[in-house]
């Protein structure tokens, strides 16, 4: 059996871990059964932004008569658009496991990996049928990530749908797509396809599309897609089928809808994007006493330590946040917690003095669309109907909610961004930002400003008394904190 300092489970996030690991003279291990770069790369968020940047160019050319400018869209090549974007991730796969390769104090293993014990992986290699190798890691750490749920939907099984994975490599364009679920994934999806000529069906059992974000962004979001798509909201999904055999392109779902009447939505294809769920079930992360959650995601602590010493957790798998930015972030603070003691950083020798919690304080998000979304920190639904909240000593905390909209500024009114807005919840007490909302162009860039006023520990008036230049887009989020009366 191999010996190794270290085992990475997964090239993604993992790879921060591997990379440091290695510089530092240890003797790694990379896991992976697929490409090189993890979900983000290889079929997440890299892929998914490319294509959406060639649907914000088309959505440009196809409105651009409302700015006075006759322009006509003759062709889109949707095959050579996702084979150039499949190339590029491709490629950027090979040179990352390339470059492991290449590295004198990292093996890599082609192959899927089980826990057999505590301090043991089997990898079985799937290019070498019933081959596998068995190897020991002083140090673990769990890094791979989630897949596709697939909810028991009658007749699902049945049918040749996607999932995400498939949809951004489909180099023929569906004339119908049907998409299963409202989340971040439809929405970005359904946008793309949509704006490159495919009729979109979503079909979802919430009564709003993107839920999980502030439920007036939500509100307004869901009017915006009701106006480019055919969505069936508070549905029911009674039956899935396809016509024909498996190799049919027309997928009929039979659902109930809001108002209980029965409904047949056809398409040419259907993608199932109802959420994630964790690998730890492929891991078999039992045997190696790693507690896992009721939605099997790893359970970790404030260092990310599972429940079995020297195994960590990070990303997707670890379930606190199902973002890269903060998968990276967990990567640099795993890798430092690990080898604390070792490397007697800060010249201590006790390695919990050493320690750091995980600081993810203030945790960003976006969603791709058009308007893009972005948001940080509490939402509107978060507050009591008085806009107070408790605090963990129980005591009450009044907010207030300050808001202005893209169209009453220069630039916004210059891009005609007529839906747009920026929010804020403020303590009204302090003005300390505890969460802020935006929808409208540009929304995952003008975020940052405010995630930079958090950190540092201001207020809203960090933003207000910051001079912005004029008639910059990002006077929006300027005035909007203005407005905020504490």
């Amino acid at each position: 059996m191999k010996n190794f300092d270290v085992i990475v489970i997964g090239a993604g996030s993992g790879l921060l871990i591997s990379s440091q690991a290695a510089s530092a003279g240890y003797k790694v291990a990379v896991i992976e059964e697929d490409k090189f770069g993890g979900t983000c790369l290889v079929r997440g968020c890299i892929p998914s932004k490319i294509l959406i940047h060639h649907a914000d160019i088309v959505r440009t050319i196809k409105h651009s008569s409302e700015f006075g400018i006759k322009s006509k869209l003759l062709s889109v090549d949707f095959k050579r658009i996702v084979k150039e974007v499949s190339n590029f991730v491709d490629n950027e796969a090979r040179a990352i496991e390339s470059g492991n390769k290449s590295d004198k104090n990292i093996t890599v293993f082609k192959g899927r990996a089980e826990f057999t014990g505590k301090n043991t992986v089997k990898v079985i290699f799937g290019n070498k049928k019933g081959k596998s190798e068995e190897i020991y890691g002083k140090k673990i750490f769990i890094c791979a990530g989630t897949r596709p749920s697939i909810p028991p939907i009658p007749g699902l099984n049945k049918v040749k749908y996607l999932t995400s994975t498939e949809a951004l490599r489909l180099t023929k364009q569906p004339k119908v797509l049907t998409i299963i679920g409202g989340g971040y994934i439809a929405a970005e999806l359904a946008y793309f396809f949509n704006e490159l000529g495919t009729k979109i069906n979503i079909v979802e059992r919430e009564s709003i599309m993107l839920k999980n974000e502030d439920k007036e962004i939500s509100e307004v979001f869901t009017k915006l897609a009701g106006k480019r798509y055919n969505l069936n909201l508070g549905a029911q999904i009674l039956n899935i089928s396809q016509k024909g055999n498996m190799n049919s392109n027309k997928f009929i779902v039979d659902i109930k809808d809001s108002k209980g009447k029965s409904k047949k939505i056809v398409s040419d294809q259907l993608l199932v994007a109802t959420g994630r769920v964790p690998n730890t079930d492929i891991l078999k992360v039992a045997n190696a006493g790693v507690k896992v959650n009721k939605f099997g995601y790893i359970e970790v602590n404030q260092y990310l330590e599972t429940s079995q010493d020297n195994i960590w957790a990070i990303g997707d798998i670890a379930g606190i946040y199902l973002f890269k930015h903060s998968a990276n972030l967990e990567a640099e603070y795993a890798y430092y917690n690990a080898f604390a003691e070792e490397n007697k950083i800060n010249n201590r020798k006790d390695n919990k003095k050493t320690k750091k919690p995980v600081d993810y304080y203030p945790m960003p998000h976006a969603v791709f669309t058009s308007p893009q979304i972005a948001g940080v920190g509490l939402r509107e639904q978060d507050l009591t109907k008085e806009n107070t909240r408790t605090n963990k000593n129980n005591s009450k905390v009044e907010y207030v909610i300050a808001k202005h909209y893209f169209k009453n500024t220069g630039m916004g009114k210059a891009m005609h961004e007529d839906d747009g807005f920026v929010k804020f919840i403020v303590e009204k007490k302090t003005g300390k930002i505890l969460g802020c909302h935006i929808i409208g162009a540009e929304a995952s860039t003008l975020i940052h400003e405010v995630l930079t006023a958090m950190k540092a520990g201001g207020n809203v008036d960090t933003i207000v008394n910051t001079v912005h230049i004029h008639p910059a887009l990002s006077e929006v989020v300027q005035r909007a904190a203005g407005k905020a009366e504490y």
